[in-house]
């Protein structure tokens, strides 16, 4: 079972909530803001185990031995609820109002707190947000209610304002490397690569080095941009269909052809294959960078940020990403 310890980076959110337990300052209410895979709800989970652990004093917390914190990690413990919502992407007043503010005055079951856990809390709707602001105004001494958010903006600002706001940073890239490497145990290049597209994102790194689309997204896409400037029109046609099979996660497959320009960028600029991130690629980033000038490259990253724009903005899909493989093929 995990503790603070295993929460990789986020120093700074680690020491304040470790404060708040040992010196018993723990507010009524917390929003902890991170990306999504980020790892909100790992967070939440340690610091609600941390403070209904009944373990001994001068071990860590929480210390993973006791009755509360095996409820806990395994969701069982009474006075730790995770608020659900049915209707998809949407948390409404009734699940606000059934949840937590009925519930909220019912006396923790066993522990000295009793807390609520509300994931995506960015998905509350304006009567939801009221509903909680009533409790926020007058908790229980006992209730810590912790609201994870991909975006606290979609909050409103009473809701803020009665809150502790903890922010996530990006794991930096070393530890991100040394945490794939050593736990997930893949070899060096491939966590390069997922360390590339994480972004300091720790959970998403984990998700890219397991995950087989992922894997078979960045195969097709280097295979189209090893040929992209011999292919004939017909050629480009089928790719664009091929690209429609990965409608889903066009994010990823922008972000890997953008990688692969930076790649080539990189290497004309430099001749060094070190800094690499497709470093097995580049008997192609080499020719790709010969025949490419600076400017021809920028164009082609200018036109990845296009395709990003139209896409945001419902453009045909088709349409989009044929302008986008014309610009890399003139390119």
């Amino acid at each position: 079972m995990p503790n603070f310890s295993d929460i990789i980076g986020q120093d700074m959110l680690k020491k304040h909530l470790i404060t708040a337990v040992e010196h018993d300052t723990v507010s009524h209410a917390y929003i902890i803001v991170g990306e999504k895979y980020s790892g909100k709800e790992f967070i939440a989970r340690i610091f609600a185990a941390a403070l209904l652990c009944t373990g001994e004093e001068g071990h860590d917390i929480p210390c993973n031995n006791c009755h509360s914190c095996h409820q806990a990690f395994s969701k069982n413990n009474p006075d730790i609820i995770y608020v659900t919502h049915d209707k998809p992407g949407v948390i409404g007043v009734d699940d606000i109002r059934t949840q937590i503010n009925e519930d909220i005055s019912i006396k923790p079951y066993s522990g000295r707190k009793k807390i609520y856990i509300v994931n995506e809390a960015e998905k509350m709707n304006p009567q939801a947000q009221n509903a909680l602001l009533k409790t926020f105004e007058e908790p229980p001494e006992y209730a810590v209610i912790i609201l994870l958010t991909t975006s606290a903006d979609e909050l409103l600002p009473t809701i803020r304002s009665r809150a502790v706001e903890l922010d996530m940073r990006p794991v930096p890239d070393a530890e991100v490397k040394r945490f794939l490497m050593e736990e997930v145990q893949i070899p060096d290049y491939k966590a390069d690569v997922c360390v590339a597209f994480a972004r300091g994102n720790i959970g998403k790194a984990k998700l890219l080095a397991s995950n087989e689309d992922f894997d078979n997204i960045r195969r097709d896409v280097i295979n189209l941009l090893k040929h992209i400037r011999e292919m004939e029109i017909s050629e480009l046609a089928t790719a664009v269909k091929k690209a429609g099979e990965y409608k889903l996660e066009i994010n990823d497959y922008l972000d890997i052809i953008l990688v692969y320009y930076r790649d080539v960028l990189l290497f004309k600029a430099t001749m060094d294959a070190n800094g690499l991130i497709f470093k097995d690629e580049i008997q192609y980033i080499r020719k790709a960078a010969s025949e490419s000038t600076y400017e021809g490259i920028q164009n082609i990253i200018a036109g990845l940020e296009k395709a990003r724009e139209r896409l945001g903005a419902n453009v045909n899909f088709e349409l989009t990403m044929e302008l986008l493989f014309m610009c890399i093929k003139e390119n």
